[in-house]
């Protein structure tokens, strides 16, 4: 226990991942002993420039968290073409909805320069939520808070496109 501990609180890469995750909203109310825990639920890549993170249509595993580098998020039109949607830039994190349901993914990510990410797998956050609840119900607090916003977002994008209706 010892030994973990000094690791802990002397590895250099684990203190660098613990200050990118403590700048975030989605892990802003967690301690840096569940900061800790965190880091090593997550698996951290690399991807290179052009590498495809997944394709619309597969089947949600993991969300992802952008420490570096830039993602763009993209769509299949009614033709089967691929249409940019968003870039994602260091510090926004994607595929969340892969913690909620196993369903395919809506949207395709691929790195558009090199990018370091960190993965969450949703077994890792099942085994959180039993283990330490505390931290499992902050980070779904959090994930509710954001995906409500983004679909208030879409909402009124929505409203935006919709013809006038008369009558």
């Amino acid at each position: 226990m010892i030994k973990f501990l000094k690791k802990l609180f002397t590895d250099p890469e684990l203190h660098k991942k613990k200050i990118f995750l403590r700048s975030l909203e989605l892990f802003k109310d967690l301690s840096s002993k569940d900061l800790g825990f965190l880091v090593r639920s997550l698996h951290s890549r690399t991807y290179k420039e052009g590498e495809v993170i997944f394709e619309e249509g597969d089947i949600g595993r993991a969300m992802f968290i952008l420490e570096t580098g830039r993602i763009e998020l993209g769509m299949r039109d009614q033709a089967g073409k691929s249409r940019k949607i968003f870039t994602l830039e260091p510090g926004d994190f994607f595929g969340e909805m892969a913690m909620l349901e196993r369903l395919p993914r809506s949207a395709s990510a691929r790195a558009i320069e090199r990018s370091q990410v960190h993965l969450l797998y949703r077994a890792n956050l099942e085994e959180i939520l039993h283990y330490h609840p505390r931290i499992g119900v902050s980070i779904m607090t959090h994930l509710a808070h954001l995906m409500s916003m983004r679909l208030r977002h879409a909402n009124k994008l929505s409203l935006l496109h919709q013809p006038p209706t008369y009558g």
